[in-house]
């Protein structure tokens, strides 16, 4: 047994949570930016976009390669079949990358310190709820133990 909670059936409080530091992010970028000098300004505007680029391809891939088996909630469809191919070659959580990375991409091209943490907050959580995911995953699939012995988390070859 777990000690991280489910926090519903399907945990819906997970997504909950996800969604309002998503949320928390967004206001942060846009009323609470920090001025800083032009060549300052540029930079982060161009290692903004293309954090933000990235992120929004891979959370993209994940969800193209999911298919049928997408759920915004961490307990799998009773339906849903494990996905090992495409993006989920490299990375088990590609989605959760996807949000983090553009999460990131967004707060350094907004210049926002308070998007950044609240995008540090976003991680932990995504972080915790891959966690409890993985609980359910390893309980539906035979085969999950193994893939996730073999397929880093979030960054491949890293973590």
């Amino acid at each position: 047994m777990s000690r991280l909670p489910s926090l519903g059936p399907r945990g819906e409080g997970w997504l909950a949570l996800q969604l309002l530091l998503l949320l928390a992010i967004v206001v942060a970028a846009m009323a609470f930016p920090v001025q800083v000098d032009g060549s300052m300004e540029q930079i982060a505007q161009v290692v903004g976009l293309v954090g933000l680029v990235a992120g929004v391809i891979v959370f993209g891939l994940g969800i193209v390669t999911l298919g049928g088996s997408l759920s915004p909630l961490p307990k799998p469809l009773a339906s849903a079949e494990l996905v090992e191919r495409g993006i989920y070659r490299f990375i088990r959580h590609p989605i959760y990358t996807g949000l983090i990375l553009a999460a990131l991409g967004g707060s350094i091209h907004a210049v926002s310190p308070l998007a950044l943490l609240f995008t540090v907050a976003l991680a932990v959580v995504l972080d915790l709820k891959a966690r409890r995911e993985e609980i359910w995953l390893r309980q539906q699939y035979a085969g999950y133990t193994a893939y996730a012995a073999r397929t880093k988390k979030f960054i491949p070859l890293v973590y």
